[in-house]
């Protein structure tokens, strides 16, 4: 009795395809049995030559289905033994022992049959990353909304530093003078000039450094820079020493405070028409009141003073925290202001000689 069953071997080669992506379905299945009608599919060689026509439609699908189909026909042949009664082996005889071939068989072994099984797509769950959230950042606009004054309305400030002084060549038209002496005359002869002016301020500016004003150094070298190369003061009338909390016997030439040079010899080359402009927090960046600072800055605004009166302080911390700080005894002292706009367009005026007042 034969064990080849053609319907159902369809039946299982349609399942067994699908699980391994055949894009198969009813329509596959009916035209299958339509032809196994027709007289195509006798033996499973047939069959499986005329599944492969109507099911694959690649090389890659083909190559598939072969061992798809074996491990099937394995399946069935493993079945088969329980079904056929046993029967007694007859003796062999030594001749016939000897000239029987060895039975190859032409089926896989079984092992290749649970190789093919393994080799079916496992399904598994996919590795998911956490989206990517960006940590709050602390609010630092409160930390940079402090900033005194630019560089441009540094240079603009700058130029209001003016005495001028008629010291240049006689090239200048003075149309004034020309109109007078011909009215004098009743007849003009020649025109009249005058010689042309140049900005003859002289400017000492004293600088702390270091210590509580690290964070304003970038203020104080602007107001340098713009008061040498972009301001109308000549470059050679411009004086700039440094210091440390309080100018005691001694300031620096260099802003590392690596050169120093006697402060009588810096306040030998001022006078009367010199401005001074000191730039200090006094005290107010830390919130001290030491009397000794106070006493030392009071003697160094004495000995300024018998040079020249006009001097001014620019502090670069808001004038609300100068309270209960040296620079609230200090500003009595002196004309002191805080580094703005205004504060340094007050000091020009102050060192420049209007609205002089001095609180002694």
């Amino acid at each position: 009795m034969s064990s080849f069953n053609p319907q159902e071997l369809i039946t299982r080669a349609l399942i067994r395809l699908r699980q391994s992506g055949f894009q198969l379905g009813v329509s596959e299945l009916l035209a299958a049995r339509q032809a196994l009608e027709g007289g195509f599919g006798e033996t499973p060689e047939e069959l499986a030559q005329t599944l492969k026509i109507l099911w694959c439609h690649s090389p890659s699908q083909q190559s598939q289905f072969d061992p798809i189909w074996e491990s099937l026909q394995v399946d069935s042949t493993s079945k088969q033994p329980e079904k056929t009664p046993h029967k007694k082996p007859k003796p062999e005889t030594h001749q016939e022992s000897m000239e029987k071939p060895p039975e190859i068989s032409s089926s896989p072994p079984p092992q290749d049959a649970v190789t093919e099984v393994k080799s079916e797509p496992e399904l598994s769950s996919l590795p998911i990353r956490a989206p990517f959230t960006p940590a709050k950042t602390e609010d630092t606009s409160a930390l940079q909304a402090y900033y005194p004054m630019n560089r441009r309305s540094m240079s603009y400030i700058w130029r209001y530093l003016r005495r001028p002084v008629g010291d240049g060549p006689l090239n200048v038209l003075d149309v004034d003078a020309t109109i007078e002496q011909a009215t004098r005359q009743g007849f003009y002869l020649a025109p009249v000039y005058r010689r042309q002016e140049r900005n003859n301020a002289h400017l000492l500016l004293l600088l702390d450094q270091n210590g509580s004003m690290n964070p304003f150094h970038r203020f104080t070298r602007d107001l340098v820079e713009t008061a040498l190369y972009e301001s109308d003061l000549q470059p050679e009338k411009v004086d700039v020493f440094y210091f440390h909390n309080v100018p005691a016997t001694s300031v620096y030439k260099d802003l590392y405070l690596t050169e120093p040079i006697a402060l009588q010899t810096v306040l030998a080359a001022c006078d009367d028409r010199t401005s001074i402009l000191i730039v200090s927090d006094a005290g107010a960046a830390r919130g001290y009141r030491e009397l000794k600072r106070i006493r030392a800055t009071t003697s160094f605004l004495f000995q300024l003073k018998r040079h020249t009166s006009l001097i001014a302080w620019l502090n670069p911390m808001p004038k609300e925290r100068w309270i209960g700080s040296s620079a609230e005894i200090i500003a009595n002292l002196v004309q002191m202001y805080q580094m703005d706009n205004n504060g340094l367009s007050n000091a020009i005026d102050i060192v420049r000689g209007q609205h002089l007042h001095s609180p002694f």
